[in-house]
């Protein structure tokens, strides 16, 4: 299988999505768009990955690429190849599929548990339910879109993940694929300031020494063994 992600900033690298394709040797590319690098073409991979980063969807003119990077996300579905967004990259395939995404009322950013819908357990989801940990960190949010179903939720965000495009889109608001080094990367970009909230952890609880990252790289695997799975011929 051919892997191919997007990445919108340095430090928010595939991380543990590179560690998943090359355990099961799957050709792991990608397109670093704060690069200037070219978007590639639907035939060049198997799997797109659309990742995180800082921006909203709507800042076009500070980030030109937004918008070439929603029509290639529609593009590849109209090719029945699927597709996972997280966190931004979820935020983009919602608004490319046509639902709004927005600010939230309020940001999350740390280590909170995020519980399955019913439909979660007939989803990539499954091995999860009914609750799982996961990280988080972001401040907009988005409609489930037009024809999908929401899988997961938290107290402080409802879209947490969704299935869409008759199952080839899949949206993940949260990180399962975070690593120590990864948040360490987050931690630093924001110079050890997550922000304050009621759901924002300080950054020594976003990196505390019983952080669960070996729970959510477990995590990780099952959704993406199990999202593949489902959409590939065998």
């Amino acid at each position: 299988m051919r892997v191919h992600y997007l990445q919108h900033v340095p430090y928010e690298p595939p991380a543990a999505i590179a560690d998943w394709a090359g355990e099961r040797d799957y050709e792991l590319t990608g397109t670093r768009l704060h690069e200037g690098e070219t978007l590639p073409s639907p035939d060049e991979y198997d799997l797109l990955v659309v990742l995180g980063g800082p921006m909203g969807v709507h800042d076009t003119d500070e980030y030109p690429w937004l918008p070439a990077e929603r029509d290639l996300i529609v593009r590849t579905l109209e090719t029945e190849t699927p597709v996972l967004g997280i966190c931004l990259g979820a935020q983009q395939v919602a608004d490319a599929l046509g639902a709004s995404v927005y600010a939230h009322d309020e940001r999350e950013v740390g280590w909170f548990p995020v519980e399955t819908t019913g439909a979660g357990a007939h989803s990539p989801l499954a091995p999860l339910v009914p609750e799982f940990p996961a990280f988080h960190w972001h401040g907009d949010t988005y409609e489930i879109p037009a024809g999908g179903t929401l899988l997961a939720r938290t107290p402080t965000c409802r879209s947490q993940a969704f299935l869409a495009a008759d199952g080839l889109a899949l949206g993940l608001q949260f990180h399962l694929e975070a690593t120590r080094e990864s948040v360490g990367a987050l931690v630093d970009a924001v110079d050890g300031e997550p922000g304050s909230g009621a759901s924002v952890q300080p950054a020594a609880e976003l990196l505390a020494a019983d952080a669960p990252f070996e729970d959510i790289r477990a995590a990780l695997d099952a959704v993406l063994d199990s999202f593949v799975a489902g959409v590939t011929t065998p």
